[in-house]
């Protein structure tokens, strides 16, 4: 349990550096320069999200059982997953989804916490997906008051949302219906044991 939570802390102390000190790391970039300072947060998110994967691997098969979700709540989780993977492409494609969502990525990221503390309640999955849960909440409200970022270069596109919606659900059936299983030991279609 340690490691995961070693990691959860590593990877979002990085993760939050803009939500908390904005001016610092303005200045770490103008001192170090953008490419080393992206090396070192890669390297490091790195080292943080491979303590989380280790830490939650190890943390699960002897796990709290902190509360049981009815069975009635799969459904809805797989329902919230839905629009999860479509979110995350449009956050890298020029689009309307882009647009609209203002900020796809911490929507599916808000998504996917929700459905996962929806259908586990293990205290390994609470602490993983709920840290992502407030995270992102927490980055959400931080971006309203922040400046705004400057617009994005690539012009608006049609084909981004289709590449998105098209894509997104194709990688949500396959890890629905194979890579969840197979990746994570857990198939979200198996009966509830």
């Amino acid at each position: 349990m340690l490691t995961l939570i070693v990691g959860l802390a590593l990877f979002f102390s990085l993760h939050s550096v803009s939500i908390i000190a904005p001016h610092w790391r303005d200045r770490m970039l103008l001192l170090v320069g953008t490419g080393a300072w992206k090396s070192l947060y890669a390297l490091l998110s790195g080292v943080g999200f491979v303590l989380i994967v280790v830490g939650f691997a190890h943390a699960r098969p002897s796990a709290a059982v902190l509360y049981m979700p009815p069975a009635s709540l799969r459904l809805v989780s797989l329902l919230l997953m839905l629009p999860v993977f479509p979110l995350l492409l449009a956050a890298y494609l020029p689009g309307r989804i882009r647009t609209r969502a203002k900020h796809p990525m911490l929507a599916a990221v808000k998504l996917w916490a929700t459905a996962h503390l929806l259908a586990a309640g293990t205290l390994p999955d609470v602490l993983l997906f709920g840290c992502f849960l407030i995270w992102a909440i927490v980055d959400r409200i931080s971006l309203k008051r922040r400046r705004p970022a400057p617009p994005p270069s690539a012009p608006l596109s049609r084909h981004g949302d289709l590449i998105a919606v098209v894509l997104g659900l194709a990688l949500y059936a396959l890890f629905l219906l194979k890579l969840h299983a197979l990746l994570l030991g857990v198939a979200p279609l198996a009966p509830p044991i």
